[in-house]
């Protein structure tokens, strides 16, 4: 039995068309994905809390002859976890003993488990992943945060003054600056805005 990188030879590296989004915020390497569902995984894990990186492919399985990749490798303060996208039957017992006989744990995640308004939320924020804002708008925002508690979408975009205010805001989610519920509802005007507490 061994753990070590390299690309499966049952089943392609990457997609040859862009998955979108395209950027990341966490992923540690190059972030290629064997379908849209291992991307959609991909956004959520961006947009978890308790996710400290992850990376695509970068763990092999070995067991018996057996060779297993799986799709994602996220490290959290509890472990490292293993994540297939499943899009057909589900993962063997054996994958699950490969995972485990190696130290980590495992997880096959098929479509209908996804949690469908975050996904939604994580894709419309990491449109802005790349963006950046400006240190006296993210003084500005914070320091009212601290001084309100909590805003509003509406008024804490009122804040960024030298900054595009909707990729301002999302790129200060992403980059754990500030907070808000995914889960419950699409994002908008009435969206509660706090500062992230991890």
């Amino acid at each position: 039995m061994s753990s070590h990188l390299s690309a499966p030879p049952e089943q392609p590296v990457s997609s040859v068309t862009p998955l979108f989004p395209l950027h990341t915020v966490r992923c540690d390497g190059p972030a290629v994905f064997r379908n849209q569902l291992a991307r959609d995984i991909g956004c959520l894990l961006d947009v978890d809390d308790d996710v400290i990186s992850w990376t695509c492919g970068t763990v092999e399985l070995v067991m018996d002859g057996v060779t297993h990749v799986p799709d994602l490798v996220a490290e959290s303060q509890s472990g490292i976890v293993l994540i297939d996208a499943v899009t057909k039957a589900g993962p063997s017992a054996m994958i699950t003993e490969m995972a485990g006989a190696a130290g980590y744990q495992y997880r096959p995640l098929s479509r209908p488990e996804l949690p469908a308004i975050r996904l939604r939320n994580a894709k419309d924020l990491l449109r802005y992943a790349r963006y950046r804002v400006t240190l006296d708008d993210r003084i500005r925002v914070l320091a009212a945060l601290d001084e309100c508690g909590t805003m509003t979408l509406t008024e804490c975009l009122s804040g960024f003054r030298t900054t595009q205010p909707l990729p301002a805001f999302a790129s200060m989610v992403l980059q754990r600056f500030i907070a808000i519920d995914l889960d419950e509802a699409l994002i908008g005007p009435e969206t509660t805005v706090r500062r992230f507490r991890g």
